[in-house]
């Protein structure tokens, strides 16, 4: 499938949603847990998804608009998030995220990107020359990753639970 702006901004619109429904009211165990060492919880996913909201999508938009590849982007911090959300209740991170969503896809739409901004080159830290367009592609694959994550750190806390059924449920294997 083709990169399309306005289909990826009706994904990007979602997401805030779909996590609201799936953990908001939610005793605090299911959203405390996580697959063991180093991984996260469907808590510690969304307070990642707020750190990038605030500094990784729109202010590397606008650095490839207004730099180019003459600017590396500032590197992103995957594990920032962890101690900053730990003070805050899934009630006060849904919302953070929710509006930080929505301003953010107001900003990207009054950029008025044309095809050929789309295709306009900054330079990752990592990966080296990266388009507008592979960015603003990953922003939507990374929020269905992590939609991924959090429904699959939830069904392994059934692991055991499940019994024999646990054959038919790849989930729990992943």
């Amino acid at each position: 499938m083709e990169f399309e702006l306005a289909h990826a901004i009706d994904v990007l619109r979602q997401t805030p949603t779909t996590l609201n429904s799936l953990l908001r009211d939610l005793p605090e165990t299911w959203l405390v847990q996580n697959e063991g060492p180093e991984t996260w919880s469907p808590y510690d996913i969304i307070g990642h998804l707020i750190h990038g909201e605030e500094t990784d999508w729109i202010p590397r938009a606008k650095s490839i608009i207004e730099h180019g590849e003459t600017r590396t982007f500032v590197p992103f911090d995957r594990v920032a998030m962890l101690d900053e959300a730990k003070r805050k209740s899934i009630v006060e991170l849904l919302d953070t995220f929710a509006r930080l969503r929505t301003e953010n896809l107001h900003e990207l739409q009054a950029m008025n990107l044309t095809a050929d901004l789309l295709d306009k080159r900054g330079r990752h830290p990592e990966l080296g020359v990266v388009t507008l367009r592979q960015l603003l592609s990953t922003w939507v694959v990374h929020d269905l990753g992590h939609i991924r994550q959090v429904v699959r750190v939830m069904s392994k806390q059934y692991r055991e639970a499940v019994g024999p059924w646990k054959a038919y449920l790849s989930i729990l294997e992943e």
